[in-house]
Order: structure tokens, then sequence, then C-alpha cells
């Protein structure tokens, strides 16, 4: 009898249709309830488990919506003869490897799938690898990681609970495109007070990271063809962004003095756009200069060229007053602005945002519109209140010190240890410093060495496009402590001794 195969526990924390459904199934995935067996009414198992009708109603139903069984006016109700399990998994015996080859249309992406596919987005680091040596965990001096350790967690945690506890309906749901509006006011603030950016909120959009808007200016500014100036050395997803977009990416050397002017407008005078980090440039971390600036302008008002700005970490310089933007001396609207949240923040919270000239305004907010709608409101709206309540500047500041610290902590271990086996120099700003190597060293060799003792320390040749580069180690300092800087730079002698 069925009731064999059904025990209900009264006392039991699921109610008591739930164990009723929960039994049936059971027995119709164990086949003791086989396809197309008829069930006893409602009202007979009712009687039988001395349980009430509307118990059996519910899990019925249950079972009923769910495909394990089906029901036939007056007739009844019978087990499905095709079960949910089964419809979503492979039968026995015909599994993709026991088919039959069959011919099928070949599978082709477009020529930008195919470019996107085949663009890097970031250089490839040796794999960290286990030895005798590292037996500690891997160490990264990977650029660009903020000090996880140092977050003020207590006070973001603080600010999204309050937002989550009852969030008004405009945060949940569809929002701006161009973003929520006391964010890019807290932005257009902090830029014109800290950078020079000469905007209104209006002009400020937000994005989900600086990737995206690279990919926005790409989409939006370039057509298939058309030539751009970038670094070089210079930012692999910058590079990566205009090649998926269909561009011919000029690489343009960097000297002291930052873009070389002179060589990108000989090599493409009539380039549409130019990728540029003028405050610290990445990777080398030169100052674009004064005079440089302004031939770089001059000839973008002359060309009718865009130029986009990339200020990914501007908040961090130890010496002096905080540069002015390129954006603040552009005059003739040719200069599209982009910094990120994920240098002074973290990462993963993935906001960022772009000054674009008034006239492009509406432009750019429908193509993010089209690209993924808009950037999760919530975290723009915490975002908002971490800024315009203080926290923002004061994190800044507590990192300044941080990091100064912990650039003097490098120099002075890397000094002991390397000697003249790594040519350091202070630097006046940003995360990381560039380590140069002897000539007669490989970066690439001596990268791949450091994985192989759990110390990931990217070399810069991965950064030139075809400029011939001296060999360097790029050493992000900014998310390690004290113990964890000594110990990497004791695996980087043992791979510069190798």
């Amino acid at each position: 009898m069925l009731t064999r195969l059904i025990a209900l526990d009264p006392h039991a924390t699921a109610p008591m249709y739930r164990q009723l459904y929960d039994a049936l199934r059971l027995a119709i995935l164990a086949g003791q309830l086989p396809s197309g067996a008829r069930l006893p009414s409602t009202r007979a198992l009712a009687h039988e488990l001395a349980i009430s009708r509307n118990t059996v109603l519910d899990a019925y139903a249950q079972l009923l919506a769910e495909g394990y069984v089906e029901g036939q006016v007056g007739s009844g109700t019978y087990v499905a003869r095709a079960l949910p399990e089964e419809l979503l998994q492979a039968r026995p015996g015909r599994t993709l490897a026991s088919r039959p080859a069959a011919r099928s249309p070949q599978r082709t992406l477009s020529r930008r799938g195919e470019r996107l596919a085949a663009t890097p987005v970031a250089p490839a680091h040796p794999d960290l690898v286990s030895s005798r040596a590292a037996t500690q965990a891997a160490i990264s001096f990977r650029p660009g990681q903020p000090a996880f350790d140092a977050f003020p967690y207590d006070t973001w945690r603080r600010i999204i609970d309050r937002h989550w506890r009852q969030p008004p309906r405009t945060l949940l749901s569809y929002g701006d495109p161009a973003g929520y509006l006391p964010l890019r006011q807290a932005i257009a603030g902090c830029l014109q007070a800290a950078r020079a950016v000469r905007c209104d909120p209006q002009q400020v959009l937000i994005v989900s990271g600086s990737q995206q808007a690279l990919d926005l200016v790409a989409r939006l500014l370039l057509d298939e063809g058309d030539t751009v100036w970038a670094e070089d050395p210079g930012y692999i997803g910058a590079r990566g962004a205009l090649i998926g977009a269909g561009a011919r990416v000029v690489p343009v050397p960097v000297d002291d003095e930052g873009l070389d002017i002179h060589a990108g407008a000989a090599r493409a005078p009539s380039a549409r756009l130019v990728y540029v980090t003028p405050s610290h440039q990445y990777p080398l971390g030169v100052t674009m200069s004064l005079a440089r600036r302004l031939a770089l302008l001059e000839w973008a008002e002359r060309a009718g060229a865009w130029v986009l700005e990339d200020d990914y970490d501007s908040e961090y310089r130890y010496a002096g007053r905080p540069l002015a933007s390129l954006q603040g001396l552009d005059r003739a609207e040719r200069v599209i602005y982009s910094g990120t949240f994920s240098k002074v923040m973290f990462p993963a919270l993935r906001l960022g945002y772009l000054v674009v000239p008034p006239d492009l305004v509406d432009a750019f907010a429908n193509a993010r519109a089209l690209v993924d709608r808009h950037t999760p409101t919530v975290e723009q709206a915490a975002m908002a209140d971490f800024i315009s309540a203080g926290h923002f500047a004061r994190h800044i500041r507590r990192m300044r010190a941080l990091y100064a610290e912990r650039q003097a902590i490098l120099l002075g271990v890397a000094g002991h240890v390397l000697g003249g086996a790594l040519g350091l120099a202070p630097a006046e700003a940003g995360m990381h410093l560039v380590g140069w190597l002897p000539d007669r060293h490989d970066d690439l060799a001596v990268s791949k060495r450091a994985a192989a003792l759990g110390l990931e320390v990217p070399a810069l040749s991965r950064y030139v496009a075809e400029a011939p580069c001296r060999s360097g180690l790029l050493l992000g300092y900014t998310a390690l402590d004290a113990a964890q800087i000594a110990e990497g730079v004791r695996r980087l002698a043992l791979a510069l001794q190798q």
C-alpha cells in the first residue's frame, strides 16, 4: 500500500503537506510509484493517513505544479510520464560521446567577436607554482591593489546596512543610466576641488569601472579602422578595448616628460583619439610635463581628435599638492576624463566615472543604457554617503600616509637585500615602483623564476607593444604589510641570483 512509503511526523518543523509532498516525490523518483501509476484520491489518502484532506490537496497541488503528476478530468491523478529530472538530465546511453558523429554548420564569430576573443585584457603573468623554497603563502607585487587590511569595513558596512534596511523604491527600480545623481554631485565636487576638473554634475556619468569607460568611449567615438595613439609601454586593458572596437592602435613612445607628442604626430597625424595617463603614466610612473600637456591639447584641437585622460590613481601623491588634470587645461572640450574607485576603495566595487563634454552627455547616457542599463544603485547611494559624510577624504589621507610608509619599507628592504641587483628610486605618486634590471637580465625570465618561488612580480616588457624598453619589474607595494614586503624581496633576491 502507498501508506507504507509515507512517514509523517506531526512534531517535525516541516509542515505536514511538505512532508507528504517529499515522500511522494521520493517514491516517484525511486520508481516505487512508476510512470502512469494512479494515486489515491485526496479523500481516500487523507483517511488512510488520518490527516486533513487540505493537507493532501496542498501536496498534490505542489506535485502537479512541478510536473511530477498529471491530473485527468474525471479520472484522477497519475504519475507523470516524463519527470522534470528526466527532462533536465541526459538519459543513460544517450550521452554526446555515444551519439553518431554528425556534420554541423561551422560556428564562427563576428569580426568584432574574433578580435574581442583574441585580445588580452591584462599582461600574462607566470603562474605561481609551489616549490621547496616557497613554503609560505604566495605574495603578489601586482600593481594597483589597495590595502585591503586597512579598509574601513565597519563604516562601509553601516552605510550599506542603512540603505538595505528600508530601501526606497527608487533604489530598487531601474535607475538613471547616467548614474545616481547624489553620487554624480559628490564626484563633481571632489574633482573640482582636488583635480581642477571643470564640470558640473550633469557631465559626470557613472560606469562599472574604468574598463567600461574605455569600452563606451571606443563604441561612441571610433569607427572601424580609426587610428588611436596609445602610450608605449602602456595599459594593456586600454589597448585591448581599442583593438576590440576595431581601431588601429599606434604605439607612441613615452619618455621622462610623458607621451612624445611629436612622435605621435609623425606616426599618425590623422589620429581620431589619444589615450593617455598624464598624472601618473602607467606603468612607468612619469608625469607629463606642462609643455607636453599644452602641446597635446593644441594638436588635438587642430586635428579634431579626442583625448581620453585616464586618471586611475591620482589620489595618491606623497609630495606637494595634487596635480591639475589635463581636462582642466582644455578649452576646446576635446578631453574626456576617466576615473575609478577601484584603487581607492576596492576593485570588486566596480564603480568608475566619466566626465564628458556637455554635448556628449545624452549620447553617452543612451549608450550606457544599451550596454547594461546602469551600475547597481544601492552601491552608488552608499558611495555617495561615504563621500558626503567625509569618510572618503579621511580614508584617502590615511592611505596616503600608509602607502608612503610601505614604499619607504620596500626601498629600505630592497636596498639592504638586493644591493645593486635592482635599480629602485622613490616615487612621489602612485601605488607601485619600477625596478630596473641590469641590461643582461631578461625581465620575463626573472618574473618566471620568481613565480616558481611563490612571488608574483610582473615584467615591464609585458606592457610594451613595439618600442624597445629597458628590462624592469613592477613592484606594487600598497597591498602588502612590512613582513610581506620583506618576504617578497627575499624571494625576489633568490630569483635574481639564479
